[in-house]
């Protein structure tokens, strides 16, 4: 056990910052999943495909220009032909809005005690939508600016790209194998299917009006989400060795693993097999109180006293960290075990990365759970 004197030692002056992504740690939507499933015929199965095919592109071809998230630049022709509008998204985004437990007190605590910030691939319409709801300041958001309004494509597109729509949800779903090195590791089915999606997406949208979609809109996933990162350290004269991070897929790749080399603490929550592999923290838990104690903890000792909590977490060991409204909190919510949170290591990613993804789809549904 700490001591208090140890405590004090941790005790850091030094302004810290609070930075997490949007759906997963705080939300359980999935917005852009959401969306094509509402306006795209048989978007579910559209939509599975186009993200998987994502994580093959960012991942394992690692397309130059491409990243991770760049599947909400993908399915915009397809909104498009089916009737989306700025008016109609925000309606809907609005409208579905799904946080996690806890969310709405975890967002009202991280601000009061520190610059917080959020920093999501979403698209404008429901992050805005989401700050409105929880009273988080849209000012501290980097997310995907979209207007589809500004871009018209003519009844011939419309036409075909709900054809090609169609042919998209019926290809069979894509495997990534276990240690994928490049696409020769695909299965031959598998390579044909991406080889047809890249002649869609690469050769025949961008002949159409509505590849200027393709071409314009620039999610906020992958390196983008570092670049964000860059740009609040930079605002508040910081550095990342003094940000929290907290992410839960392949979007979040990038900041995690920046933020872990900088000397910050990366953070999954409730986090895929991609958040697993670049954190340094697992917490599979129903609730975001959880962050609320992590960002607690580490505004006042930094990460060195996070991880130590982590190392000993147990209710004896709340006690020496948190304040007693967290943890009366936390134990009111959990009065015989406690959520599951693990430092990540080499011997238990693996383990982790299976408990994790599983728990996930309990939390957000198997059909967003299963989602890159």
């Amino acid at each position: 056990m700490i001591s208090a004197q140890a405590l004090r030692q941790l005790q850091v002056k030094d302004q810290r910052i609070f930075i997490s992504d949007c759906e997963g740690p705080i939300s359980k939507n999935d917005n852009a999943f959401e969306l094509s499933t509402h306006f795209i015929s048989n978007g579910d199965s559209f939509f599975a495909l186009v993200s998987k095919y994502d994580d093959v592109l960012a991942d394992v071809v690692k397309k130059p220009y491409y990243k991770a998230g760049d599947t909400l630049r993908l399915i915009l022709p397809f909104l498009k032909a089916y009737g989306a509008t700025n008016e109609t998204v925000t309606d809907y985004s609005s409208k579905n809005i799904l946080l996690v437990p806890g969310a709405m007190d975890t967002l009202r605590f991280v601000k009061e005690v520190m610059p917080s910030f959020i920093v999501s691939t979403s698209y404008e319409q429901y992050v805005s939508a989401l700050c409105n709801l929880t009273g988080f300041p849209f000012k501290n958001v980097y997310c995907t600016r979209l207007d589809l309004d500004r871009y018209q494509i003519s009844e011939e597109e419309r036409g075909r790209l709900k054809e090609l729509g169609k042919e998209i949800a019926a290809m069979p779903m894509i495997e990534i194998p276990e240690g994928v090195e490049s696409l020769g590791d695909f299965s031959p089915g598998d390579k044909k299917t991406i080889g047809r999606l890249d002649e869609i997406f690469w050769v025949e949208i961008p002949k159409m009006g509505a590849g200027k979609m393709l071409e314009e809109v620039n999610p906020v996933g992958g390196y983008e989400k570092a670049n964000a990162l860059g740009d609040i350290v930079k605002k508040l004269n910081s550095r990342l060795d003094k940000a929290m991070y907290v992410g839960d897929s392949i979007t979040d790749v990038d900041p995690l693993r920046l933020v872990r080399w900088m000397g910050g603490l990366a953070v999954s929550f409730n986090g895929n097999r991609y958040a697993i592999r670049e954190a340094e923290i697992a917490v599979l838990s129903e609730n975001t109180i959880v962050t609320s104690i992590l960002a607690d903890v580490f505004n006042k000792y930094g990460k060195e006293g996070v991880l130590q909590l982590v190392e000993g977490w147990s209710y004896s060991a709340l006690e020496d960290y948190v304040d007693s409204t967290l943890r009366k909190s936390l134990i009111s919510l959990y009065p015989r075990r406690l959520p599951q949170v693990e430092r990540i290591t080499d011997e238990n990613r693996e383990r982790l990365s299976r408990e994790s993804s599983a728990f996930r789809k309990t939390v957000r549904g198997e059909a967003v759970g299963r989602l890159g």
